[in-house]
């Protein structure tokens, strides 16, 4: 299949997971009345982003993967015909917790999961309390459309996880993503934080040669500290914006995507035939010194 419609799904949340997830199959259904073929909802799509704090409370947010909401997302899924990307908050067993995308197939058969492998700590961003960093590895999905790579929020700052993905077979580059700004922080720097988030990853989409597709929740949380920044975007495998959301509204939005592109950018400017990996070991260092 050359041409896919794949939707960014780009909402607010609630303290109430159930109302989230019905929120999110709503919206997966107006995807599919519009056409689309493979449906992202954004990171930790059933909650509040609650890593703002470090409250134990909040683990009673997980559950398993595949458990409830996979379970009712794959009906949803195969009565629509549409593959489903849904990222979660996922207790492994007692006392060991990941931040993981799901990946339902049309049919609602359940393909397999990624686990978050970069985990921050930064101020409003405590993921690290929360968080087990991945143990499965970078992965992709043969899903009925598409081949694609799933890779979460604090990952799209890394080229080593996208080329990865991408090298493992990827033809699309999906991130669902929780990031926002501080609404006490000036014009300028929330300028400067978007470009920066957004040019990274449509690097990615060049260095590449595949199109990437970032999902971003909207609203203000934190009573009100926090502004989630939205601006969900399409990027073609030369980092073209095909879309770009709203900073402020929730959106529904479905985007062709035609998969011949990456062979002819791949051949047009052919950097993975020109890949030096005879020359890439130290990438596996953490600095290059001298330190022994």
């Amino acid at each position: 299949m050359s041409k896919v419609h794949v939707a960014l799904v780009q909402m607010s949340c609630t303290a109430s997971k159930e109302e989230n997830l019905q929120k999110a199959i709503t919206k997966t259904r107006e995807a599919a009345a519009k056409g689309a073929q493979i449906v992202c909802l954004q990171e930790l799509f059933t909650s509040l982003y609650f890593c703002d704090e470090e409250n134990y409370d909040n683990f009673l947010l997980a559950e398993a993967i595949p458990g409830p909401s996979t379970e009712v997302l794959s009906t949803v899924a195969k009565e629509l015909g549409v593959v489903i990307i849904a990222s979660m908050f996922e207790k492994r067993t007692q006392g060991l917790y990941h931040n993981t995308t799901a990946v339902l197939d049309a049919d609602g058969s359940y393909l397999g999961k990624y686990r978050k492998m970069h985990i921050p700590d930064d101020p409003a961003y405590y993921e690290k309390f929360y968080f087990t960093p991945g143990d499965l590895g970078y992965k992709v999905f043969k899903t009925k459309f598409a081949t694609i790579g799933i890779l979460i929020c604090w990952d799209q700052w890394y080229p080593e996880a996208a080329r990865i993905t991408s090298l493992m077979g990827a033809e699309i580059l999906f991130y669902p993503t929780a990031i926002g700004w501080a609404t006490s922080q000036d014009e300028g720097t929330n300028t400067e934080q978007y470009n920066a988030w957004q040019t990274i990853q449509r690097s990615h989409a060049v260095a590449n040669g595949v199109h990437v597709v970032s999902v971003n929740r909207v609203g203000l949380e934190q009573n009100g500290a926090m502004k989630f920044w939205g601006g969900s975007f399409v990027s073609n495998p030369f980092g073209t914006l095909l879309y770009k959301a709203s900073h402020d509204a929730e959106e529904v939005h479905v985007q062709e995507i035609d998969l011949t592109k990456t062979d002819r950018y791949r051949t047009h400017w052919p950097f993975l035939r020109d890949r030096r990996i005879d020359s890439y070991q130290p990438i596996t260092k953490r600095y290059i010194d001298d330190e022994q």
